[in-house]
């Protein structure tokens, strides 16, 4: 996994996983693109996808184990139900509009919850999913 997309996928489940642990400052420039669908692209040579699954599963990001499969399926409509993204595509080569990596958010939008995201701008969007997520699926009942 890329140093810099795992450091901002910890800094994003560092609530969730209700572990404290800093970012460091290039982690926290990287932009993100919510996905609401899982039909879409989830490979390029620049975009890196991790579906709430992958993120909640993942066991340098929050690292829980599912009971069952459904627990997955009631996570998925528990962030449909919300409006909340499935999953988030981060662009990992260089924060758009920083190319040169100055640090710098290029969007005054970059966290309101439509469209490019900046974990740096403040969004929680990728906070919500994830804990949405984790919620929803560790509570399903796989009896």
């Amino acid at each position: 996994m890329h140093r810099i997309v795992r450091r901002g996928l910890l800094a994003t489940a560092a609530g969730t996983a209700a572990v404290a642990m800093a970012a460091g400052s290039a982690s926290a420039h990287h932009c993100f693109v919510p996905m609401y669908t899982l039909n879409g692209p989830t490979s390029s040579a620049n975009w890196i996808v991790y579906t709430a699954e992958a993120a909640a599963t993942d066991p340098e990001i929050a690292g829980i184990t599912l009971g069952c499969p459904e627990a997955a399926a009631a996570g998925y409509e528990a962030l449909e139900a919300a409006g909340l993204p499935v999953g988030i595509k981060i662009f990992a080569k260089m924060t758009i509009g920083d190319p040169k990596g100055e640090g710098r958010i290029p969007n005054p939008n970059g966290a309101n919850g439509k469209g490019m995201e900046y974990f740096g701008a403040g969004s929680t969007l990728a906070d919500q999913m994830l804990e949405t997520w984790i919620g929803a699926a560790m509570s399903h009942d796989c009896g």
